[in-house]
């Protein structure tokens, strides 16, 4: 059985930084996709970041892009997201994801909630 736990929010100031943790079990992931997506109040679910399992090639949201970093550990079966220079517009439940390389994203954990204060 797959899951996804996500760890790591948490409440930052304006500018700081926060490295949520996905940690997957229950499968072996090799021909997967790992990803990260977001969601505010009142604002439908946003991609954030993902990145394959096997060769580790990284894809961003455009708008994102240089402030987020995504990474994964094969032998923890972790991913990782690295967030720098947060800003108040950044606050929204934060969940991973995972999916077959050519397929949906079959797989979601809870979420961690981030929280950027003004």
């Amino acid at each position: 059985q797959v899951q996804l736990v996500e760890s790591g929010g948490g409440l930052v100031q304006t500018g700081g930084s926060l490295r949520p943790s996905c940690a997957a079990f229950g499968r072996t992931f090799d021909g997967y996709v790992m990803g990260w997506f977001r969601q505010a109040t009142g604002k439908e679910r946003e991609f954030v970041a993902k990145i394959t399992w096997n060769l580790g090639v990284a894809t961003y949201s455009d708008s994102l892009k240089g402030r987020f970093t995504i990474s994964r550990d094969n032998a923890k079966n972790t991913v990782d997201l690295q967030m720098n220079s947060l800003k108040p517009e950044d606050t929204a439940v934060y969940y991973c994801a995972a999916g077959r390389y050519r397929g949906s994203f079959d797989y979601w954990g809870k979420g961690t909630l981030v929280t950027v204060s003004s």
